[in-house]
């Protein structure tokens, strides 16, 4: 437990920002295997709304910076790739 104020201030500082991060990372794999799980009952209608969201949520991540921009380039292309594979 840290002893100074400005420590202290980081501890809580950082309890709040972990808790938005993990609301983020987990609400971006939930599009993920949301739209994945669409893909695989053969829905095209209900996989393309989900794609939309899934890449809303993880221009999100980018954004906020808990997904390098190339990581998130490839999740969209691969996804973006299984929806096309479906028409």
């Amino acid at each position: 437990m840290p002893n100074i104020m400005s420590a202290k201030k980081r501890v809580r500082g950082n309890k709040k920002k972990e808790v938005v991060n993990t609301f983020v990372t987990s609400s971006m794999k939930t599009a993920i295997k949301k739209f994945e799980k669409s893909v695989k009952d053969g829905n095209v209608e209900e996989a393309s709304n989900r794609l939309n969201i899934a890449v809303q949520r993880i221009d999100k991540a980018v954004s906020s910076g808990l997904v390098h921009k190339n990581k998130a380039a490839r999740l969209k292309s691969r996804l973006t790739k299984s929806k096309n594979a479906m028409e």
